[in-house]
């Protein structure tokens, strides 16, 4: 027997949540409900660094990673899978399902992106992440606290996001340098902004009065892998601008 709250719609449940909480009560809800988010998405980021240094210290799984086509692109779909699974199929999957799918995503992310650690010096590494951390922890405090609509700023960031995945496809043909660069200066800005935008979002994401329910731990764990793979492509964007290649060392 369905209960109450899982009859009614999203906007339906925020609409009464709201009802007989004063704005100082809904901001506390909200600030808690970001504070896990960020939470959530720091785990991430820290087992994905994990995995990805455990990986890079090992031939065997490097090995195994790259030295296997069908597990590469197996690993990639699987990905996918679970990204979609997380934003299209959240309300349907318990909370058990969906954490043990954000950690299998974080995990696969380490084990691709251990190849970083080969190709850029740890110190390079160590100071984009700083860098990345300093930029995305600004826009998303502004995402926070304006007043501003970032809906505009969202959808001009959509067509950058097509824009740049056209351009690399056909750079995968033309292996134009000054296309690269141009791809990846409009990357950190595109994702530079998502920061800011996607932060208002998921703050807006959040129903007010379900804190502490399944379905509060679920929109937490949604928002984390957002802002996640925000800062995942923006540290990977700025990695090109700052890197510093192992073979010059």
């Amino acid at each position: 027997m369905t209960t109450q709250n899982e009859q009614m719609s999203y906007t339906a449940r925020r609409q009464q949540g709201v009802q007989g909480i004063n704005n100082m009560d809904i901001a506390g809800e909200q600030r808690r409900f970001m504070v896990k988010v960020y939470g959530w998405m720091f785990l991430a980021l820290m087992i994905t660094a994990l995995v990805a240094l455990i990986t890079a210290s090992s031939e065997t799984i490097l090995m195994m990673v790259y030295g296997n086509q069908v597990v590469f692109f197996g690993m990639i779909i699987v990905q996918m899978i679970l990204v979609w699974s997380l934003s299209s199929r959240m309300h349907k999957i318990s909370v058990t399902t969906a954490t043990i799918s954000y950690f299998i995503y974080s995990i696969l992310n380490g084990l691709l992106l251990s190849v970083i650690f080969l190709a850029f010096t740890t110190g390079s590494i160590a100071a984009t992440f700083f860098i990345t951390a300093s930029i995305f922890g600004i826009m998303s405090i502004y995402g926070y606290f304006t007043d501003k609509d970032l809906t505009s700023v969202g959808n001009i960031c959509l067509m950058g996001l097509i824009g740049i995945i056209i351009a690399s496809l056909v750079n995968m043909f033309l292996h134009s340098t000054t296309l690269y660069w141009i791809i990846t200066y409009i990357a950190v800005i595109v994702f530079t902004a998502l920061a800011a935008f996607d932060t208002q979002k998921i703050k807006q994401m959040n129903v007010i009065g379900d804190e502490g329910t399944d379905q509060d731990k679920k929109q937490s764990i949604l928002g984390a892998l957002i802002l996640y793979i925000d800062f995942i492509n923006l540290f990977l964007q700025l990695l090109k601008i700052f890197g510093k290649s192992n073979e010059e060392e």
